[in-house]
């Protein structure tokens, strides 16, 4: 219930991202709400998607959530984020929004960057059936965890178009090289999705980590992240905020370059203390 009202305080900071929305409904469009479970977006039993379109939707006004969840890249499924969802179309009734499954490392199959070119595909295909589904082509990607690492990767180094208006970043690893320097546990991580230690393939390294693709055009960030995160080190977010404002990548609400969010282990509100402006 915590992380569903996270996600839904997030939203609403990234809601004015589109330059589209006119912020008024379309009372023209007489399309009804639909759910679409388990769309195929390539060959792997592993990559689909559940699609949630609203009510009233439109190709002019209609953006989309893209939810990746987590799981160290090696687990977790789409039905992880389902209390999420749920409490996002509740409140937010004018998005569509899709949660998407990937291919997942096991056995040493399906080693980065098999789960980046997912998202990118799972992406590529939602936005091909733009017309068909109703929905205008900016999104607001958003993950937990290893979803949040592919949510930034996609966002940041993927999207040529720039359909990406704004990204929410939960906790999400930001820079490999220097996860790998966190410890056994996270070397451990790395060498299971990689194949390789870092001296042993510093590319892969490198191509896998946001931090290294921000640039000038980046959208607009939301980074959260717990304080006492044993996998996931807070200066994993840290470092990002430090270059994402080197960059000048601007919040879409007060003008803030760049937001950080510290969540405390009991938060009884979705209140949250803003520590970077």
């Amino acid at each position: 219930m915590k992380l569903a009202l996270l996600i839904c305080s997030s939203a609403m900071l990234l809601a004015s991202c589109s330059k589209k929305d006119s912020g008024m409904p379309d009372t023209g469009s007489t399309t009804t709400a639909l759910t679409i479970s388990d769309v195929s977006y390539s060959d792997d039993a592993k990559q689909k998607m559940d699609i949630y379109l609203p009510a009233g939707r439109t190709t002019e006004n209609t953006k989309t959530l893209v939810v990746i969840h987590g799981g160290g890249w090696t687990e977790g499924d789409k039905s992880d984020m389902a209390f999420g969802v749920d409490s996002f179309k509740k409140r937010f009734t004018d998005y569509a929004v899709i949660n998407i499954n990937y291919r997942l490392e096991y056995n040493n199959t399906n080693l980065f960057p098999a789960q980046e070119n997912d998202v990118k595909a799972a992406i590529e295909f939602y936005l091909g059936k733009s017309a068909e589904y109703k929905v205008s082509n900016d999104l607001v990607v958003l993950g937990a965890s290893a979803g949040a690492h592919l949510a930034l990767l996609h966002s940041y180094k993927n999207d040529p178009g720039k359909h990406v208006k704004a990204v929410v970043d939960f906790f999400g690893p930001t820079d490999l090289k220097a996860l790998w320097s966190s410890g056994f546990v996270q070397q451990s991580i790395l060498i299971a999705v990689t194949g390789k230690t870092y001296d042993q393939d510093t590319s892969i390294y490198y191509q896998s980590s946001p931090i290294n693709f921000v640039t000038a055009q980046t959208p607009p960030t939301i980074v959260l992240q717990g304080g006492a995160d044993p996998l996931v080190a807070p200066s994993q977010s840290t470092s990002l905020i430090a270059r994402l404002d080197e960059t000048g990548v601007r919040m879409p609400m007060r003008s803030a370059r760049a937001a950080i969010f510290f969540v405390p282990t009991e938060m009884p509100t979705a209140e949250k203390t803003e520590l970077s402006e």
